[in-house]
């Protein structure tokens, strides 16, 4: 492969890896939010919460635990780990 195709390949794999890093970032920054109590009143709460509920929206309320908290961890967490693991293993793919 030519040198130029492969630094090509190379930052669209970290495109890529960092896109999902900073889904996944917005998914556990809201679990945190959540369970420290975050003001939802608060505009960048408000916002954290919007994004991952839009991020989450498929396993947002898939597991149907008594505690609220326990919901929150598992289906916000959950896709968190989805997203890392598939957007690495994509990026990891593109690069080689």
């Amino acid at each position: 492969m030519s040198p130029r195709y492969e630094n090509g390949a190379h930052s669209a794999g970290r495109i890529i890896a960092l896109v999902a890093d900073v889904m996944a970032f917005f998914l556990g920054l809201w679990i945190v939010m959540y369970l420290l109590d975050a003001n939802r009143g608060n505009e960048f709460v408000q916002f954290v919460h919007e994004v991952a509920r839009w991020l989450a929206g498929w396993s947002h309320d898939l597991f149907t635990f008594d505690e609220a908290w326990a919901r929150v961890v598992a289906g916000y967490g959950l896709a968190a780990i989805v997203y890392l693991f598939i957007g690495h293993a994509i990026a990891n793919r593109v690069r080689h």
